[in-house]
């Protein structure tokens, strides 16, 4: 669990304690709406809920969920980060009641168009990690980094990286490029990323697959990424912020659209969604965005969800549990390393919960 979110629980609950103590002695029998099972928005839910897909916004989906106990006793969520693209077969195939995707819905996905919707929840940075000894500050532009992990470069001391890097001292040490073995969200941003910003020469194409070059090393999820290039010296790989923090990853800053090399954060990530475009169905793309203080590699994530459940208790709790995660969730998400919504997107996030029908 997150420290500051730790924290803050047990602040909250020696307030709890102290109020309690308070009012022993009090005459006042009243009480506020909701009860003791939490506040009334949520405390007359009742059921579970069983969704999988993007392992990207996990962390940040579980803290949610945790929190979500709180005011929703009698509900269970249980969400199993398989990837973007198996979350999305499952979701298809009716397995699951809502699917966690970093990538867009297509025909292949086995989902039927108009019978889901997008709902963005949050949005983060895609860390380039790397592991090379006696070299704790890197960057790389998206040429560069394009040629990397195409394996056209193919040591750190190469000239293009040189470039990038003037009086930085770079070892002679073979790269090892750390790759998704998994359909993931992640692996189709990061290559959206390279196909936008690198141009022609990024050759691999953008999805969430696409065929890394043999020598290359491909790790399940965004922890399998990670563990490779935390093991593996002269290893590069595309982790999320919050998984490249928790495996004490080292992170290169990144030349951004303006010409500036930005290092992946809250902030840059905000800067980013600024001048995203918002598509009438709610998909955005903040990939490569403008502004000298926006980090590059700016990811969105979305939950998709049925647009008819055909049970009415069903799509109540999947709008209760929704309605919570865009309001009192996303006041959790700076402390684990996720970017919330600009205020304009999360009311139309809001507004497509309400379209859910049972």
């Amino acid at each position: 669990m997150n420290r500051n979110v730790l924290s803050r629980r047990v602040l909250a609950g020696v307030a709890l304690a102290a109020l309690a103590l308070t009012g022993c002695g009090s005459n006042d029998n009243s009480t506020e709406p909701g009860g003791s099972g939490g506040d009334s928005a949520y405390a007359n839910l009742s059921g579970a809920l069983n969704a999988s897909g993007a392992s990207f916004p996990d962390a940040y989906y579980q803290e949610v969920i945790e929190e979500f106990k709180g005011v929703a006793s009698n509900v269970t969520v249980t969400y199993n980060a398989t990837g973007s693209g198996t979350g999305k077969k499952q979701f298809g195939e009716g397995l699951v009641d809502f699917a966690g995707t970093d990538s867009l819905v297509k025909d292949t996905d086995g989902v039927t168009a108009d019978s889901f919707l997008y709902v963005p929840t949050v949005a983060a940075p895609i860390t380039v990690s790397y592991n090379l000894q006696g070299v704790d500050k890197l960057q790389l532009s998206a040429e560069t980094l394009a040629k990397i992990f195409q394996t056209d470069i193919k040591t750190w001391d190469d000239a293009a990286i040189k470039a990038d890097n003037p009086g930085v001292e770079l070892p002679n040490t073979p790269i090892v490029v750390a790759h998704r073995s998994d359909g993931s969200g992640t692996t189709n941003n990061f290559t959206k990323y390279l196909a936008a910003a690198a141009g022609s020469t990024w050759k691999l194409g953008s999805g969430d697959t696409v065929a890394w070059p043999a020598s290359t090393q491909g790790g399940e999820k965004n922890t399998g990424v990670a563990q490779i290039v935390k093991q593996t010296n002269g290893a590069v790989g595309y982790v999320d912020l919050s998984d490249a923090k928790a495996t004490q990853l080292t992170f290169a800053a990144i030349k951004n659209k303006d010409g500036q090399f930005v290092a992946p954060s809250i902030e840059g990530t905000t800067a980013g969604l600024e001048g995203a475009a918002i598509e009438a169905d709610l998909s955005y793309n903040p990939l490569d965005a403008a502004g000298a203080s926006a980090y590059p590699i700016t990811a969105p994530t979305f939950i998709i969800v049925k647009t008819s459940y055909g049970d009415a208790a069903k799509a109540e709790l999947v709008k209760g549990f929704l309605t919570y995660l865009l309001n009192e969730g996303q006041e959790l998400a700076p402390e684990i390393d996720f970017a919330p919504l600009p205020a304009s997107l999360k009311e139309k996030a809001l507004a497509q919960v309400e379209k859910i029908q049972g």
